[in-house]
């Protein structure tokens, strides 16, 4: 790979039966944790905001089957779903967002604090851009240890405007870190279409100025996900420096629980979600290679949403922190 901005194209991964139904299970997991987590906070069980990443469980789940062990995420507050795909336990998450003592933070942080070191998850983080020098200082001090460990760091479309990107780039590039800047573009920022808000909406090309390479890829295949992210990984580990990899995804839902999205039509939603939706695509594939039929499929979901009625029990059962609480894991 030169350093010249690259646009990823369309190749076959040839993933076998067993890949394709993990990768199944695990983007569904995430769906249908989310809409737990949706109807949960409908019904005053979750309070603060919600950042639901339904739509957006390719990106995750095809990053995360790249990777090796040691390597490290973080991200800004749209969180649930990258931290489940990094192998954490879903009551830690979910009692975290239901404000519960078994919750990663002791259920003082909730939906935009989610921590998980034991999985090198470094959050979850409510800062819009913050995790991309914090992620790039993790990447410094990987190459410092020199244990080819790669950082991928998260961020969406909105950030990608912030001077503090720009700083962080600027570094990385400078010292050859090994990270990957992973730009989910789900389109809307907090609300304003890229279009509306970025003069260059190829945000991939971002780091031409420093050298770094850019790759834009359909976020909404997990196969492509797959091909584009071992390619970046393979550059980053190689010495080579950081990488820009441009995720084109699409949320379902508004910014937050509180978004109505009313700045797009409920035909544009629809038409993603008959056409593009990356869990659908990956269940035709899987039906059109005779990986497993449509039973089997159905009894994995059925499967899934049991497990996820105990997590929710559990959580329901686990108790909110005492006063005290307040006052540990504070700084002073």
């Amino acid at each position: 790979m030169s350093k010249d901005v690259l646009k990823s194209e369309k190749k076959e991964t040839n993933i076998s039966s067993k890949v394709a139904l993990k990768l199944f299970e695990e983007m569904l997991n995430i769906r249908r944790f989310e809409e737990k987590a949706g109807q949960l906070y409908g019904q005053g069980m979750i309070g603060g905001f919600c950042h639901l990443y339904i739509g957006q469980e390719a990106v995750a789940v095809g990053m995360q089957h790249v990777m090796k062990e040691g390597d490290s995420v973080i991200t800004t507050y749209r969180d649930h779903g990258l931290m489940l795909s990094c192998g954490s336990d879903p009551k830690i998450v979910l009692a975290e967002l239901m404000g519960r003592i078994d919750g990663c933070s002791k259920g003082k942080g909730g939906s935009m604090h989610m921590f998980d070191l034991k999985n090198h998850f470094y959050g979850g983080h409510g800062i819009v851009g913050a995790p991309v020098p914090l992620g790039t200082g993790i990447a410094f001090a990987n190459k410092y240890r020199g244990n080819n460990n790669v950082c991928l760091t998260y961020f969406g479309d909105g950030a990608a405007n912030q001077g503090q990107v720009y700083e962080s780039f600027n570094m990385a590039a400078l010292w050859r870190l090994p990270v990957v800047y992973i730009i989910e573009n789900n389109e809307y920022a907090m609300g304003t279409s890229v279009k509306r808000s970025s003069y260059a909406t190829d945000l991939y090309h971002r780091g031409e100025s420093m050298g770094i390479p850019g790759m834009q890829v359909n976020g909404m295949d997990v196969q492509e996900v797959i091909t584009g992210g071992r390619e970046a990984l393979d550059y980053v580990r190689s010495g080579k420096g950081p990488i820009i990899v441009e995720m084109k995804t699409y949320r379902y839902r508004g910014h937050s629980m509180s978004d109505p999205a009313k700045y797009r039509s409920k035909e544009e939603v629809e038409k993603f979600k008959e056409n593009k939706d990356p869990i659908e695509t990956l269940r035709k594939f899987i039906l059109d290679n005779n990986f497993a039929d449509k039973d089997k499929l159905k009894e994995m979901d059925k499967d899934i949403r049991a497990k996820l009625n105990e997590v929710v029990e559990f959580c329901k059962n686990s108790p909110e922190p005492d006063y005290d609480e307040l006052w540990t894991d504070v700084y002073q």
